[in-house]
């Protein structure tokens, strides 16, 4: 049983028994590669959470109706990247074995290797829904195996080939992209190929992971490594609704760097992605309309 956190993110205090998703933080970004910050992410959020309301009107559903507990933030190692994701590992396990879904807030990308990894363990026909703004397929970086440069490449290690469907693409190597031809299913700058991916994987577990950078940085501007040409907030929240609709076992949201917007805006960008998140996965729970 873990215990109640001591401040919680907005109506997530439910008790850990009675959850079904558990929202926590992976303060981790050791390895990012331009812009470092994402590691205020969690804690960010979860102050800022109270400035945003509870309930959605594009799902008319509310979070008080919903049984999400706040398992706080990891003390990780910044020194080690394999000691970080081995702690997010285990910590992800036993929400795993606990019956409950874990949902990560990063964090730079490569903290979701760590939840992957329980995942697959749970689930061995595990498949993956990736938005991001980079390809993530680089086998090193700098000559490091395990950075947020190499996340996917490293998920494709546990998954193989098939299982990676990958949104919103516009940056990365001209061997990542090359590679990917032959490895995952890589829908480049944007989700009109979504209903498709949702179609085959209608039967399959799936792990959720969005990187926010995959948004414009003209609207999201607080992120390490922004790049023009992405999606909005609206294009992202009806892309969310379409992936929750699938067996989505477990979840993720990072790449926040909130000191980049001192404005706040993209904090709240962050948490409105956030809310809707969590009450999509909530959704066959709580009665409510379709997202519009």
């Amino acid at each position: 049983m873990l215990s109640k956190n001591v401040q919680i993110f907005l109506s997530c205090d439910s008790e850990y028994e009675e959850s079904r998703i558990v929202v926590f933080g992976a303060p981790f970004d050791s390895t990012t590669s331009f812009r470092p910050g994402t590691r205020f992410a969690s804690a960010v959020m979860r102050s800022e959470s109270y400035g945003i309301e509870t309930y959605s009107p594009y799902q008319d559903l509310d979070l008080e109706d919903a049984r999400v507990f706040d398992g706080g933030d990891l003390e990780l190692c910044f020194g080690s990247p394999e000691k970080a994701l081995a702690d997010i590992e285990d910590f992800t396990r036993k929400i795993l074995q606990d019956g409950k879904k874990p949902f990560m807030i990063g964090g730079e990308h490569l903290v979701s290797l760590g939840t992957v990894r329980a995942v697959a363990e749970k689930y061995p026909d595990l498949h993956i829904v990736h938005f991001d703004a980079h390809t993530d397929l680089r086998d090193d970086y700098l000559g490091a195996r395990l950075s947020h440069a190499t996340v996917m490449r490293r998920i494709w290690d546990i998954v193989g080939d098939g299982r990676i469907y990958q949104f919103g693409i516009r940056s990365g190597m001209r061997e990542e992209f090359q590679w990917a031809r032959k490895h995952t299913y890589l829908h480049k700058y944007d989700f009109k190929t979504l209903e498709e991916a949702v179609s085959v994987l209608k039967d399959k577990p799936v792990y959720f992971t969005i990187d926010l950078d995959v948004l414009d940085p003209g609207m999201f501007p607080g992120t390490g490594t922004p790049e023009a040409g992405g999606e909005t907030i609206h294009a992202l929240r009806q892309a969310i609704a379409k992936v929750c609709g699938l067996n989505v076992v477990g979840c993720d949201l990072v790449e926040l760097s909130p000191h980049y917007d001192m404005s706040g805006a993209s904090t709240a960008v962050a948490l409105h992605a956030w809310r809707e998140l969590l009450l999509s996965l909530e959704k066959p729970f709580i009665e409510g309309p379709a997202l519009v």
